[in-house]
């Protein structure tokens, strides 16, 4: 697998889509990191990381409105590719919809969301758009 990052939101999209409850993936760090941002944002219900074999893997419960049954993510786009890293600067960080959603960004301090880079003035490598 070339890009575990696409592989990761790919199964997501995919779950979201055909209307899953629960998504399963292989673990990494930057996926439980990743994953940990989509709880603390609201964009999924619960997680949990279980330490099967030598790699592991994350169980991602889904998050859907009650009333017409849409998923909480709507859009999920991949921004930095193997083949074409994109990397910002702390003033050139990009804006998803005018700050209703996220973009989450991997920095020398750890991934996370545009927000937090801004508030602690860092860049980085910006990973993926979410809304």
């Amino acid at each position: 697998m070339t890009d575990p990052i696409s592989d990761y939101l790919t199964r997501l999209r995919n779950a979201l889509m055909a209307g899953h409850k629960l998504v399963e993936v292989p673990a990494s760090n930057i996926r439980k990191d990743i994953t940990k941002i989509l709880y603390e944002q609201g964009y999924i219900l619960n997680y949990k990381f279980e330490d099967v074999g030598h790699q592991g893997s994350i169980k991602i419960a889904l998050k859907y409105d009650k009333r017409d049954n849409t998923p909480a993510i709507r859009k999920i786009k991949r921004v930095s590719k193997p083949g074409l890293r994109k990397y910002s600067s702390s003033a050139e960080l990009p804006r998803v919809l005018n700050g209703l959603g996220i973009a989450i960004i991997s920095t020398s301090h750890g991934v996370m969301t545009d927000k937090e880079a801004r508030k602690q003035n860092v860049g980085g490598e910006v990973l993926c758009y979410l809304y």
